[in-house]
């Protein structure tokens, strides 16, 4: 999960949190599922940010230095 996946997560989440009123939801609670997406975007977010060094794509450790002799 990316920061973005995350972000969006995180939105709709508190949508559903504060904007949505609902007086019959049909035996689940939409607060508390606004709630949940909320924090598992956040533990999205905080766990990208957490790992972004080791996210390099294929050509991450194939670097080459080239020295010329003196």
């Amino acid at each position: 999960m990316g920061i973005g996946i995350g972000l969006l997560l995180l939105a709709a989440g508190a949508v559903m949190t504060f904007a949505v009123e609902v007086e019959s939801s049909g035996g689940f609670n939409i607060n508390t599922i606004g709630i949940i997406l909320m924090v598992v975007g956040a533990i999205g977010i905080i766990a990208s940010m957490m790992f972004w060094n080791s996210w390099g794509g294929p050509a991450r450790g194939r670097r080459r230095v080239y020295e010329e002799d003196v």
